[in-house]
């Protein structure tokens, strides 16, 4: 069969029937390239449920440290593994460059990074739109606040990033805001946001990582493999990001093979950061306060996933079919090489969500999310199926067949209404919640390959 003739057999959406064994290849490039805008900023939208636990409790100090730390340990890991992924491993200010364009730190649109590159170890960066940024000044725009996050935290973290690709590679600002006519600030709607330069610098800017970043180096999820598609079955598109770059990059520039393994890298972030995010609170306040926010961030962020697949990808809805669907394509269940997920419907308002043995049952690192799971339901599996239907609940299993952990869930009717948890309502504070995406490729037409 040739790949045109497969291509008519890939989905456009997620209509009709559950289908219980769907993988990531069974869509379009064109689906996956949504998909992957979601899984992008839905996990730049962690921090908006995860730091703000942080902040009610310890107050600045804590919010900088823990925003500091958790990227900094993060994000250096990461950006190796997309570069290994999609084939652009360099030293420059280049492979910086094409990191930005992929990562959850920097989610395409919403944080609307704009490039220059003037030569391999010099270039420039601007925000045409910074989501974080308006997020702050539509809620009191406190300069303070802006300052913690645009200088105090911004600082630190944008150069581990950088120095992921080569330790002496800095990012320093032109401008930046608060945008207020002030000394310490950039001049009232000043626009762009902010603009950045970056360059690699003399030997005595060499950068030190944190602790917690070696500590994550030797954690499951920083060496698990992608499921990676063998053929191709849609013709068009990037199958890497090896040649030149681009700063007008889009997700729909990218093949139907590539899409599949960014959108599983851009999974891998979001846990790395969640994991990264629970080693900083243990360290710093203990095991008690470790685990408490990383099932908190849990509850919240397993929403803003659901809330914005029923938005934009066409999966709105409250029966248990549309429950299936969304649960399968949960970001927190990827890459399946790490999270062995299974989703079956068993009645006409019941499913069972089971986990099969895989690395994230054996991860190493103390409180993770899927270390808190156990026979009874957990707290964010719960919040997950209320957000499709607030009538829905999740109940312990006696016979879990060959998996270790299973739990059904049930839609009944007669069940009073699940309110809408705290850490949700405080991620709506954002308004990357309801961000709604511009098509700005047409893959197959504009698209390069």
């Amino acid at each position: 069969m040739s790949a045109q003739e497969n291509s008519r057999q890939l989905r456009e959406d997620y209509s009709g029937p559950f289908d219980p064994d769907l993988t990531l290849g069974d869509f379009s490039r064109s689906f996956l390239s949504r998909l992957a805008h979601e899984f992008n900023l839905i996990g730049h939208l962690y921090d908006r449920v995860a730091q703000p636990l942080v902040a009610m409790k310890y107050g600045v100090e804590g919010f900088t440290r823990s925003g500091i730390e958790e990227w900094q340990g993060a994000s250096p890991i990461y950006s190796i593994r997309m570069q290994q992924a999609l084939g652009f491993e360099g030293d420059t200010v280049e492979t910086v460059f094409k990191n930005l364009q992929l990562e959850v730190g920097s989610p395409q649109q919403f944080m609307d990074f704009q490039f220059r590159l003037d030569s391999p170890d010099y270039g420039e960066f601007w925000l045409a739109h910074c989501g974080a940024l308006l997020d702050l000044e539509k809620n009191g725009n406190d300069p303070q606040l802006i300052k913690l996050m645009c200088h105090d935290i911004e600082d630190p973290t944008f150069d581990a990033t950088a120095a992921a690709t080569h330790p002496r590679i800095v990012m320093r600002p032109f401008h930046r805001p608060p945008r207020i006519n002030a000394e310490n600030g950039n001049g009232e709607g000043r626009y762009p946001h902010c603009r950045w330069k970056v360059f690699k610098g003399d030997e005595d800017t060499t950068f030190e990582h944190i602790p917690v970043m070696y500590e994550l180096q030797q954690c499951q999820l920083a060496e698990v493999p992608l499921v990676k598609q063998a053929d191709i079955v849609e013709p068009g598109g990037l199958e890497n990001y090896s040649g030149a770059f681009d700063p007008h990059l889009q997700f729909e520039d990218f093949s139907q093979r590539a899409l599949q393994l960014i959108i599983q890298e851009n999974a891998v972030q979001s846990l790395l950061l969640a994991h990264s995010y629970t080693r900083s609170q243990t360290i710093n306040y203990g095991d008690d306060i470790g685990r408490r926010f990383s099932e908190r961030s849990w509850v919240g962020h397993t929403r803003v996933a659901v809330e914005r697949f029923q938005n934009h990808l066409g999966l709105a809805g409250d029966d248990i079919e549309t429950m299936a669907k969304i649960i399968q394509l949960h970001p927190h269940f990827y890459p399946r090489t790490y999270v062995d997920l299974r989703v079956d419907i068993t009645g006409p308002n019941s499913l069972r969500i089971s986990i099969g043995d895989c690395p994230a049952l054996q991860e190493n690192v103390l409180h993770n999310w899927f270390s808190q799971l156990g026979r009874e339901p957990h707290p964010a599996l719960e919040s997950m199926v209320a957000h499709v239907n607030p009538r829905a609940r999740c109940h312990s299993v006696d016979n879990t067949g060959d998996a270790p952990l299973a739990w059904d869930v049930v839609i009944d009717e007669t069940n009073e209404p699940l309110e809408e948890p705290m850490e949700m309502q405080i991620a709506r504070s954002s308004k990357g919640v309801n961000f709604t995406f511009e098509q700005r490729r047409l893959p197959g037409l504009i698209a390069r390959g």
